[in-house]
């Protein structure tokens, strides 16, 4: 953006920011139609909303890193450098939900299986009373 004038890089900006809110405006539409809020009744199904918003999150995502943060007009060696790592951190949360999930399936079946082996053990914080101190 370095050979474009000040008014041809305002231009671009307002372009961008109204993109921006297009694409929010279209999101928050889809929320509150999927989740019944727009149409009485009417309720978008999971499997077609969260995709739709999830996509549209990533191009807004997308927008902002390539425009406002000028990867567009770096080389591909710096973009690449840049969006790699990021890649593996969306690996690693997906992963960490993923294992936090199973631990907590794991726990859930020692749960039910104390609780029919040797009744019902009330978790620590249920075990005691609250006594006034004096």
């Amino acid at each position: 953006m370095g050979h474009l004038t000040y008014e041809e890089s305002k231009k671009l900006v307002v372009k961008g920011l109204i993109l921006l809110a297009i694409v929010t405006l279209v999101e928050v539409a889809i929320a509150l139609l999927g989740n019944g809020h727009l149409i009485e009744g009417f309720r978008l199904s999971r499997i077609i909303m969260y995709p739709l918003m999830i996509g549209l999150s990533l191009y807004k995502a997308y927008f902002i890193v390539y425009e406002f943060m000028h990867m567009r007009y770096e080389v591909k060696g710096l973009a690449m450098s840049v969006l790699l790592p990021t890649l593996l951190l969306v690996w690693a949360i997906i992963a960490f939900f993923h294992e936090g999930n199973s631990w907590n399936e794991r726990r859930q079946l020692i749960l039910e299986k104390n609780k029919k082996e040797i009744g019902y053990v009330a978790p620590p914080e249920e075990q005691y009373e609250e006594t006034e101190l004096i």
